[in-house]
């Protein structure tokens, strides 16, 4: 029984990263494009899009690593 219920966390882990991970890098493909474009487009637009973006980016960078936690610790915290 306790088997199938890692599994099923396994697969859900691995939906949410493979729903996450494209996302990740439109994200940071968001802030150099505004970064580059800040002085061309208007303030506010600048704004709504870098700031935000950065502010959802810095989230789903959170979230990224906590589902990858365990290859985090097997990586840099060996036993």
């Amino acid at each position: 029984m306790a088997g199938n219920a890692l599994i099923g966390e396994i697969m859900k882990r691995n939906t949410m990263l493979k729903i996450l991970n494209p996302i990740l890098p439109v994200l940071v493909v968001n802030q150099a494009v505004t970064a580059l474009f800040s002085t061309k487009m208007p303030f506010e637009t600048f704004e709504f899009f870098h700031k935000g973006g950065g502010a959802i980016l810095i989230c789903l960078a959170i979230v990224h690593l906590i589902l990858n936690f365990n290859w985090v610790k097997a990586t840099y915290f060996p036993k």
